[in-house]
């Protein structure tokens, strides 16, 4: 049985995909599954064993012709994204079945159900959303001197996500004796990464990591993967973290909890204020005041930590 998949752009989303795309895999005899996505979505799905073919689509429409015509033909396809791109790319692909996920079609549930619902309707099943499940490249076992904490301060979906670095930093340097620190990020992240790496210098600490823009996405599983503790906002890295049941504190601001938390992570507590302007799902904050990130300070992550032990 051919199958293709279309996964999700976002890092966060593509590790949320994974119970429905493994309930897709046990509805099938003998999948040979072929995906197509982002580079960061296929860098992350790609040792999947049931995966023979990883292709990452180029965001010009040329190139959608060209990717599907060289696919060739599939008894089904999935596409768990709803854009006008990834709709156009359907009519080009050879497939005797195809299904495409509707983004408003599925409401007031967790973003990992919104996908399996999408999987169970078409297929006419009643899958449960087991727990994600990535596969990783590289397995190693890491001698430490200490156990090791992670600090995520970024969020690719906007400001409004992140929490301060003067936070972070205070937060790392408190838990110093205890944990060594390594500070994440992506390429647009190296800044404020910066930063808590300079403030964390001025507090005298001097057991951390900077890996904010040096990591592959690959590198970046593996080192989450063998973390002890991980502070984060709402992000891609927050997801992955919950795939290897990292325990967690995940700092909320701006977007919904209910729909994009951790999934089946039993060592993950949220840090929110609950405010009457929460959940905006703005990008930047709307009323100038980013209370719902400002008003969280170091005390509310330290005693969050304090309450996973």
């Amino acid at each position: 049985m051919k199958i293709l998949i279309e996964l999700p752009t976002w890092l966060g989303d593509t590790v949320m995909v994974t119970p429905a795309m493994d309930n897709i895999i046990s509805h099938y005899n003998k999948p040979e599954i072929t995906i197509i996505g982002s580079f960061v979505s296929i860098e992350v799905i790609k040792n999947h064993p049931k995966v023979v073919k990883a292709e990452v689509l180029k965001k010009n429409y040329i190139s959608l012709y060209k990717i599907a015509k060289n696919l060739g033909q599939f008894d089904v396809y999935f596409s768990f994204r709803s854009s006008f791109r990834s709709r156009i790319f359907k009519l080009l692909i050879s497939s005797k079945n195809k299904y495409q996920f509707e983004r408003n079609k599925y409401q007031n549930c967790h973003q990992v159900e919104k996908y399996n619902r999408f999987v169970n309707h078409c297929l006419n099943t009643d899958f449960e959303a087991g727990k994600l499940n990535i596969y990783r490249n590289i397995k190693t076992s890491l001698s430490k001197s200490l156990p090791i904490v992670g600090i995520n301060p970024g969020a690719s979906y906007g400001e409004a996500k992140r929490w301060y670095p003067e936070e972070f930093a205070e937060v790392g340097a408190k838990l110093s004796s205890h944990y060594n620190i390594l500070i994440f990020g992506g390429p647009n992240e190296e800044d404020i990464a910066t930063d808590i790496e300079n403030i964390l210098v001025d507090k005298g600490v001097s057991n951390y990591r900077n890996l904010a823009g040096k990591t592959s996405i690959s590198e970046l599983v593996e080192h989450i993967s063998n973390l002890d503790l991980f502070i984060t906002g709402d992000s891609g890295p927050m997801h992955l973290a919950a795939s290897f049941q990292v325990p967690t504190v995940a700092i909320f601001g701006p977007t919904r909890d209910d729909e994009t938390s951790q999934w089946m992570n039993e060592k993950s507590i949220i840090v929110k204020k609950n405010l009457d302007c929460q959940p905006c799902m703005k990008r930047t904050c709307p009323l100038k005041h980013h209370d719902c990130m400002n008003l969280i300070k170091a005390e509310d992550v330290l005693k969050a930590v304090q309450s996973l032990d």
